[in-house]
């Protein structure tokens, strides 16, 4: 919260693995007193017009965004991008190579739970997605459904990490190429939920280093799966390789969110929001807490 301004920079719609269109999200959003909603699906940017629309008739200011996923050091990391251009096709390209492999990825995974006993899974998931994106959330949500687990949250720990048999072993874009698909669109890199990441420190001054010299600009310090722990320790690396602090609820839907819409709190002090120099965004300094 701003003084007033609720900002959410990560959300997810049905294009992507969110329960609710791009309409009935800004909605949902306005509902729950959001200002300012950044539409940020996975490696897809297709449900902005409709999100786009939608914010106009709610008095939403709508940021263009989105979620690529990235292979660093075999590791899985998310990268949003901020104000990115709908239109840029070199961005439309990037993102439908990695939707492809999603696609891939969604058939191995049904696979490895044929093989432990767990049967039709893809169609189930692909029914649900229809003509968005297939991703971890849908395969989720199916096992939940089909009772292999309480809650999505426990499958992921049950089924879909290493050594478990949803769990494959997926090659992403690389760092440089997401950070240069969104830099190159007009839009700003954000390294999204640092701490969902099993790094070190060392390895996290290592990612932070090598993300801002690939032109990154800002790491997300308030997110829905962090702690009040965690907003200190990220504001103090984002201030440490002067990076600027994103906020964004990550929100997907009732039941698979980590936090409801509405809900954020204020950046830590010391913080320089990366909404700070747009002009559609614009608030006295005086105003960041």
């Amino acid at each position: 919260m701003t003084n007033g301004l609720m900002i959410d920079l990560h959300s997810h719609s049905n294009i992507s693995d969110g329960l609710l269109s791009p309409t009935e999200l800004v909605a949902h959003a306005a509902q729950h007193g959001v200002s300012v909603l950044a539409l940020t699906d996975h490696d897809d940017i297709s449900g902005l017009p409709e999100a786009k629309q939608a914010a106009s008739l709610h008095g939403i200011q709508l940021i263009h965004g989105v979620e690529i996923s990235v292979t660093w050091k075999k590791r899985t990391l998310h990268i949003v991008g901020l104000n990115v251009d709908v239109e840029n096709e070199v961005l439309k390209t990037g993102l439908a190579a990695v939707r492809q492999g999603r696609l891939e990825r969604a058939k191995q995974m049904a696979a490895g739970l044929e093989k432990s006993g767990i049967h039709g899974s893809f169609e189930w998931a692909s029914a649900k997605a229809g003509q968005s994106i297939l991703t971890r959330m849908h395969f989720a949500r199916f096992l939940v459904e089909h009772q292999y687990a309480k809650d999505t949250k426990s499958v992921f720990k049950k089924f879909l990490v290493k050594g478990k048999p949803g769990f494959v072993d997926h090659q992403w874009m690389d760092l440089e190429s997401a950070v240069s698909l969104i830099v190159n669109s007009g839009g700003e890199a954000v390294l999204a939920h640092p701490g969902r990441y099993d790094i070190r420190r060392t390895n996290m001054l290592l990612l932070l280093e090598e993300f801002r010299g690939l032109g990154g600009t800002a790491i997300e310090v308030v997110t829905g799966s962090h702690t009040g722990a965690q907003y200190v320790e990220y504001a103090k690396y984002a201030q440490l390789f002067g990076l600027k602090a994103s906020q964004g609820s990550d929100y997907h839907g009732k039941g698979i969110s980590f936090m409801e819409m509405g809900r954020l709190p204020a950046l830590p002090s010391g913080c320089i929001p990366v909404w700070q120099d747009w002009p559609h965004v614009q608030l006295p300094s005086d105003q960041y807490q």
